[in-house]
C-alpha cells in the first residue's frame, strides 16, 4: 500500500505512483524510507505489472522530457525507421546538451559518443500531429539529431578467464516527440563494430524502466542495485547527492537545513 495516488496510464497497463515531496517529506520524519520505493515496485513486478515512480520534483524540472516519455508509452510519439537515419560519433557538448534536454537523468557523455541523424529528405515523416506547432519549422536544414547514446571506455577485464573485453552503455535518449525504431539496436551496433566487446552492459532506472526493451535486445538481468539516496530542498527542487550539496552543507547537517533525504526505486543490471 502507499498513501500517494496510484493510477493508470490512460491506454496501457502501466501503472503511475504519483509522488509529491511534502508528504513524502513528512513520512520521511516518521519512518526508514529507504526501501519504499523499490519495495513497491518489486509486489508490483510480482503480479505481472509495471509501476512508474512519478516524483513532482521531476516533473518539475523536466515537464517536457516526462510528458515525452508517457506519450511514448501511449503510442503518441512520431516513430521513425531506423533505417532512414544514419549513426555516427558526436563530441561531448553535442551529446551533453542532447541528454540534458531530452533524458530524465543528469547526463553521462562518457568516452564514446554516437548520433542517429535524420537527413532532410526523410523529414516528411515527422508529421506534426501530436507535436507542437513548431517542431517541423525549427528543424535545422539538412539533418536533425533525433537519439543519442553514450558510452563508456571499454575495459579488459583480467580477473576472468579468459579475459574478456567489457563495454557499458551509459545513456540513451530520443529527440522529444520522437522513437526511432530499431535506435537502440542500431547504435549498439554501431558502437561494437567500431570497439569490438565481448559483453555489453547497462542499467535500467526501475523508477521508470522495467527493462523489457533490453530484454528485446538480447540483454539479461544480473543484478538490482540498492535505493540510490539523493537530498532535496522543497524550496530548490533540484536533486543532490551527497557529493553535490552545497558547500556547507553535509549529511550531518542536511535535514536541520531543510533538506530531504528520498531514495529512489534503484537500478537492474543487464549484461549481453
Amino acid at each position: 500500500m502507499s498513501p500517494f495516488p496510484i493510477t493508470l496510464l490512460t491506454g496501457t497497463s502501466i501503472w503511475l505512483h504519483q509522488i509529491d515531496l511534502a508528504t513524502y517529506a513528512r513520512l520521511a520524519e516518521e519512518k526508514d524510507m529507504t526501501f519504499f520505493c523499490q519495495n513497491l515496485t518489486n509486489e508490483y513486478a510480482a503480479r505481472g505489472e509495471r509501476l512508474i515512480h512519478l516524483w513532482d520534483d521531476v516533473i518539475g524540472q523536466k515537464p517536457a522530457v516526462v510528458a515525452s516519455r508517457l506519450q511514448a508509452l501511449q503510442g503518441q510519439s512520431v516513430r521513425v525507421p531506423g533505417r532512414l537515419t544514419q549513426a555516427r560519433r558526436i563530441d561531448k557538448a553535442t551529446a551533453t546538451a542532447f541528454l540534458e534536454t531530452n533524458h530524465l537523468q543528469v547526463p553521462l557523455p562518457g568516452k564514446i559518443r554516437y548520433g542517429l541523424f535524420l537527413p532532410e529528405r526523410y523529414y516528411r515523416v515527422l508529421p506534426p500531429a501530436g507535436l507542437p506547432d513548431t517542431y517541423r519549422a525549427d528543424l535545422p536544414a539538412g539533418e536533425v539529431l533525433l537519439a543519442v547514446a553514450t558510452f563508456a571506455q571499454p575495459r579488459q577485464m583480467t580477473r576472468q578467464q579468459p579475459p574478456r573485453r567489457s563495454a557499458e552503455l551509459l545513456r540513451m535518449a530520443n529527440r522529444l516527440g520522437c522513437t526511432v525504431v530499431g535506435g537502440v539496436d542500431k547504435l549498439l551496433k554501431t558502437y561494437l563494430v567500431n570497439h569490438p566487446a565481448d559483453d555489453m552492459m547497462t542499467y535500467a532506472d526501475r523508477d521508470w524502466s522495467d527493462g523489457n526493451s533490453y530484454r528485446k535486445l538480447g540483454f539479461a538481468a544480473v543484478d538490482d542495485t540498492p535505493p540510490q539516496q539523493c537530498w532535496i530542498h522543497p524550496d530548490e527542487g533540484v536533486r543532490y547527492t551527497r557529493h553535490t550539496l552545497p558547500p556547507g552543507v553535509t549529511e550531518a547537517n542536511a535535514r536541520s537545513l531543510g533538506y530531504v533525504p528520498i531514495f529512489n526505486a534503484g537500478s537492474r543490471k543487464f549484461v549481453r
